[in-house]
Order: structure tokens, then sequence, then C-alpha cells
């Protein structure tokens, strides 16, 4: 959902389907186009079938739209800790700083579709994601390693560098 590049793409591909299907209705003979024949409106008895397409097709866009300022991932760093709140019914995620060995800040691969996540745990590497193409990296002493994607890294990164170097400075 919302401002991740893949779900965008596949809202606007269901968007063209329901317009493709209301210039259908409006153009109901068959047409021969290059090497494949599009047949007969199938629903031409249903009275207004177009403009369904037509208004499903507007409501899927203006959708898409809100959605892409809809929050996903609230990130709160506080002293000692910082919690990952997710996307309306999701777990909160609190990590501790006492237990981090290790931070560092890096780019994802060049990667078109990568889909949204939270709190996807994978190979020990514990995942959050809606868009961006850097991530901040969180090793705890367990073995856990935290992988935060976010538009925007840097400011994260140094943040978290500040509450972790004045908590091993106390």
């Amino acid at each position: 959902m919302g401002h991740n590049r893949l779900s965008i793409i596949w809202r606007t591909i269901i968007a063209l389907f329901c317009f493709v299907g209301y210039y259908w209705s409006e153009n109901p003979k068959p047409v021969q186009v290059a090497v494949f024949k599009i047949g007969y409106y199938p629903a031409m008895d249903i009275p207004n079938s177009g403009k369904i397409f037509f208004l499903l097709g507007l409501l899927i866009l203006i959708l898409s739209a809100i959605l892409t300022y809809v929050l996903h991932t609230h990130i709160r760093v506080y002293a000692d800790y910082m919690i990952i709140d997710g996307f309306w019914t999701a777990r909160k995620v609190k990590i501790n700083f006492n237990t981090i060995t290790h931070i560092r800040k890096s780019r994802y691969k060049k990667h078109i579709f990568r889909r949204a996540v939270y709190n996807l745990h994978s190979k020990g590497v514990i995942r959050f994601f809606t868009s961006g193409n850097e991530f901040v990296e969180l090793k705890d002493n367990s073995g856990f390693t935290y992988r935060i994607g976010t538009q925007k890294a840097t400011e994260l990164y140094l943040t978290l560098k500040k509450q972790l170097s004045e908590l091993q400075n106390k």
C-alpha cells in the first residue's frame, strides 16, 4: 500500500485495465489488432457497465493518490531505545541500544520492484522498508540484524550514532 513503487505500479495496471474495459464498452465491435483479434464486448446486455469500469478506474487512481500520504512506518528514537511503529494493526518493535554492537548506513542494490515489508524475519535479518534507496543496519549482541530502510537514512544514522555514543559514554 501507499508510497511503495511496486504498489503504485499494480494499482496503475488495474486502473488501466478498467479504462480499457470502458473503452471496449464504448466500441464493442470486434477489432483485428496486429497478431490477435479482440472480440465483441461480453457485457453488452448489462446497462452502464462501461461507466462502472470508468468510475472504478477513477476511484483506484484517487485512492492511490491518497495512499501515497499514508504514514507506514513511524520511527521514534529515545535515549536508551527506539520504537518502530508499523501500519495500522502491526505490533510495535522496540530495539534497546544497550545490546547494539554495530551500526552502519548503506544503499540497496538497484532493484525496481522492492516490496514493502514490516518486521520481516529472514535469515537472521529483520527488515523494515517502505520506500527509499538507503538503509540503516543495526547489529545486536544476540546475533540479530535490523535493516531499516528509509528515505532519510542519513538523519536516522546520525541520530542513532549520537544516541549510541552518549549511551557508551555514560
